[in-house]
């Protein structure tokens, strides 16, 4: 059975001082007139006891807890997106705060139940994480409690972490220009005028948004542009063992929109016999762990989850900081680009 909770009065006591002049050697006031051989006893005292502060009533006298809620769809439960809560925690713990996890995989009735538990421990503000970049509707939250969008946005809320995207999107073109593609570029994952009316996401626009200004400015055209809804490896080897039917012989560069459709699209190629990157370049967004594993890797535009993670707690804990934060996504060269065979 656990032992009694060592109370201040018990370090006060055994240190031969005041409740009160322990309470301010602990919380560490520089004014306390007390001599060093006072200070030393308290803390002493303190480490032989093992004293805790009660968060719980400190929070009462200051109006803070340095606690902060984490709610999530499936961040805490989906590997992909895990970087955005290792970022947050480890930012929290760098800041003396704890970080409280919620998942509510997405349904309305936990994410209230989440919010109220949140709440019911007086945190400080409450980061709303989304594994995939949506427009979040947020459970109402008092006024007064800071609330930061991680991955997501809402009106009412004008607080927001994201990712670069249309950076991103212009850094995949730049990669293709800058070995030498001129032609023969593929774009694997969507076809504007086919998905015309259709929305994806916000983010996901914007890298579309920055692909088609630097395709522009390079003076550059897809050569194809292949739709596909579902951006997973069986949609990419198919639509590539569809598209080298028809155009093998001019195939020079894939921009495939994320790693997994990219993995399903070299399968089609090394089927084929065409070899990455001699034959054919691929560039992709995300980063996902089996770029890596790619042979030859996967040169990939990444998605930032740890620094977003951490720009969301940053962003609870400075007020000042409101409107779109924009995190850079870094470009992750390895060995799928090439210049183009002749």
């Amino acid at each position: 059975m656990a032992g009694k909770r060592v109370t201040l009065a018990d370090v006060a006591r055994r240190a031969g001082l005041s409740p009160t002049s322990a309470s301010m050697i602990l919380n560490g006031r520089s004014d306390t007139r007390l001599s060093q051989d006072a200070h030393d006893r308290v803390i002493k005292a303190a480490a032989e006891l093992g004293y805790r502060p009660n968060v719980a009533a400190r929070g009462l006298r200051t109006d803070r807890t340095d606690t902060i809620g984490f709610i999530s769809d499936v961040v805490a439960t989906t590997r992909f997106a895990s970087g955005l809560i290792k970022g947050a925690l480890d930012r929290a713990h760098d800041a003396g705060h704890v970080l409280i996890v919620l998942e509510t995989a997405g349904e309305p009735r936990r994410e209230a139940e989440a919010v109220e538990a949140a709440l019911d421990r007086q945190v400080d503000g409450v980061i709303f994480a989304t594994m995939r970049s949506r427009e979040l509707y947020v459970p109402p939250v008092p006024d007064g409690t800071r609330v930061v969008l991680l991955n997501a946005t809402n009106e009412l809320h004008p607080v927001s972490i994201l990712p670069d995207e249309y950076a991103g999107g212009r850094a995949a073109v730049d990669l293709l220009a800058a070995a030498g593609h001129r032609e023969g570029i593929l774009l694997l994952g969507h076809n504007a005028e086919k998905e015309r009316g259709l929305f994806r996401s916000m983010t996901v626009e914007r890298r579309f948004a920055g692909i088609r200004d630097a395709m522009a400015e390079h003076g550059l055209q897809f050569m194809a542009e292949e739709s596909i809804w579902l951006w997973e490896p069986e949609n990419g080897y198919a639509a590539m063992t569809k598209l080298l039917k028809r155009h093998r012989s001019s195939l020079r560069a894939i921009l495939a929109l994320n790693d997994r459709l990219a993995f399903g699209a070299q399968q089609a190629l090394t089927e084929a016999g065409l070899r990455v990157p001699d034959d054919v370049s691929i560039v992709s967004f995300d980063n996902d762990e089996l770029a890596s594993y790619m042979r030859p890797g996967l040169t990939t535009i990444a998605l930032p989850h740890e620094a977003m993670g951490t720009a969301a707690v940053d962003a609870v804990l400075d007020p000042e900081r409101t409107g779109e934060i924009l995190v850079p996504m870094p470009v992750v060269e390895r060995a799928s680009i090439a210049a183009p065979r002749s």
